[in-house]
């Protein structure tokens, strides 16, 4: 990705919780936090793969306020949609997706443009797990929660550079995931080349804690900046396994007056950001 977060330097120093936090004289949520960070990622002249809900708020508030020329696609076969504010898709394969779009192609044709990341576990080399939580061949023989499974994501992650966006919570940061449903760096180092993916792996992770990348040599994941009022050591003992941290460690800017207003007039319902 081309747009660096915004940071500013210092850390007050406290650890307090961030269901809600104050920029100005406005509020907001976790879940508005993660879509703003998310993105300032993101570039004028990118094409995104966006799945729904924060990566999709995401991508159009970047498109709103400082990126016009992205391009969102849907795997569903989507190419340049027009997302109108209170009416977001629920389904990548909705027919409201395809309001205003540029293309409209099979799965099969817009899969080739890829970009996108998404699960509900995430370990240490970024691995995705968006299949199962629990062991499939234990005593009961039985996962003990069925999730919604890959849709594209394998395709996606194995061919591009992603950015994924979560809330940061040990249960999901764990050390290594149930399944693997979307590749990162696999076991580290070189092994995800060996396997025979030559290109992409994850970018960026962005949570309500922090903003997330990978050791270039290692492939672990490297805690990178801090939200308002986080420390490293909240971090640390949110996360499953031991994270590494970068040597000069910012804090971002929390989200302006401008972007929660942009953000809030896409999601006036609140359906995604509350």
């Amino acid at each position: 990705m081309a747009l660096a977060p915004r940071f500013r330097g210092g850390d007050d120093g406290n650890g307090g919780a961030l269901a809600r936090m104050s920029a100005g004289l406005a509020a907001y949520t976790a879940s508005e936090l993660l879509a703003v960070m998310s993105a300032r990622l993101l570039g004028d002249g990118q094409v995104v793969f966006a799945g729904v809900g924060i990566p999709l708020l995401a991508a159009t508030l970047a498109q709103r306020l400082h990126a016009p020329g992205l391009t969102i696609l849907f795997e569903g076969g989507v190419i340049g949609a027009f997302i109108e504010p209170g009416k977001l898709p629920p389904s990548t394969n909705e027919q409201r997706c395809t309001r205003r779009a540029n293309m409209v192609l099979s799965s099969t044709d817009v899969l080739l443009l890829l970009q996108r990341g998404y699960g509900a576990q995430i370990d240490q080399y970024g691995n995705l797990n968006s299949s199962f939580i629990g062991e499939p061949r234990g005593a009961t023989g039985h996962p003990v929660t069925r999730l919604p499974g890959t849709g594209g994501g394998n395709d996606i992650a194995s061919l591009t550079r992603m950015i994924v966006a979560m809330k940061h919570e040990k249960r999901r940061f764990v050390s290594r995931v149930d399944f693997v449903t979307s590749p990162g760096f696999l076991s580290g180092e070189e092994s995800r080349r060996d396997a025979g993916l030559i290109t992409g792996g994850i970018y960026r992770v962005v949570t309500d804690l922090g903003i997330f990348g990978f050791d270039e040599h290692s492939k672990r994941m490297q805690l990178h900046a801090l939200h308002p009022g986080i420390t490293a050591d909240r971090v640390q003992e949110s996360t499953g396994f031991e994270l590494l941290v970068a040597p000069d460690l910012p804090v971002t800017d929390p989200p302006t007056e401008d972007e929660l207003a942009a953000l809030r007039h896409l999601d006036p319902d609140r359906l995604y950001t509350a």
